[in-house]
């Protein structure tokens, strides 16, 4: 025993018990974690390919400026069909591309351990059911919600993130090849506002939070 442990002892200090939880309510409550901490690198990594998608758009712009300017001062015989070149610039938008991606493989990374926390709450919810078999009544594992809801949050989650995934993916495949404007903008504003992430996933999220006992009222 420490120092500090006989001294509460001999003092009579009386350490709180915390409840003994069962396996799995241990390890829904280190989901419920991991899905805090997934959602935010998402939204990090997701801010920093922004950026990135935003420098893309910006250059990709510019190049189709100058090509604008030299169409239109160029002499009758200009072939507006031959590709022109702007070493420096294309150098840049290879770097940024291969950045995006990078930022896109991360994002994937991510969704793919959401599916597996998806996946390891469905495996808990059927060793309940193994367990109970046909009894409805069942004691939650924490305060109201039944095991069967953590299932449902992760799974709406995981769904959220694995459509809003498919779309980054479609913008990384496009962004660097687009020649209108305002498809560019229309990108960089899904890319932001995350059309498939529901106004309603961090309300999910902060329900799983509480219930488990990382929030408190």
């Amino acid at each position: 025993m420490s120092a500090g442990g006989m001294e509460a002892k001999a003092l009579g200090v009386a350490t709180p018990r915390k409840p003994v939880l069962s396996v799995s309510a241990r390890k829904i409550k280190d989901n419920a974690a991991d899905w805090h901490n997934l959602i935010l690198k998402w939204e990090s990594l997701s801010d920093a390919g922004f950026a990135t998608a935003n420098s893309i758009a910006n250059l990709k712009i510019s190049l189709l400026s100058k090509d604008k300017i030299e169409l239109e001062s160029s002499s009758p015989a200009y072939d507006k069909n031959k590709e022109r070149t702007y070493p420096e610039c294309n150098k840049e938008l290879e770097m940024l591309c291969e950045e995006l991606q990078a930022t896109l493989d991360g994002l994937t990374k991510i969704q793919g351990k959401m599916e597996k926390l998806t996946s390891t709450t469905k495996g808990i919810c059927d060793l309940e059911n193994y367990h109970y078999g046909e009894e409805s009544q069942r004691p939650p594992l924490f305060h109201t919600w039944p095991t069967a809801h953590f299932y449902a949050v992760s799974r709406r989650l995981s769904d959220m993130y694995r459509k809003e995934l498919l779309l980054k993916r479609t913008m990384v495949e496009e962004l660097a090849h687009f020649s209108d404007h305002d498809l560019a903008m229309s990108y960089l504003s899904m890319w932001l506002h995350q059309p498939y992430v529901e106004n309603a996933s961090q309300l999910l999220l902060e329900g799983m939070l509480l219930e488990t006992g990382h929030r408190t009222l």
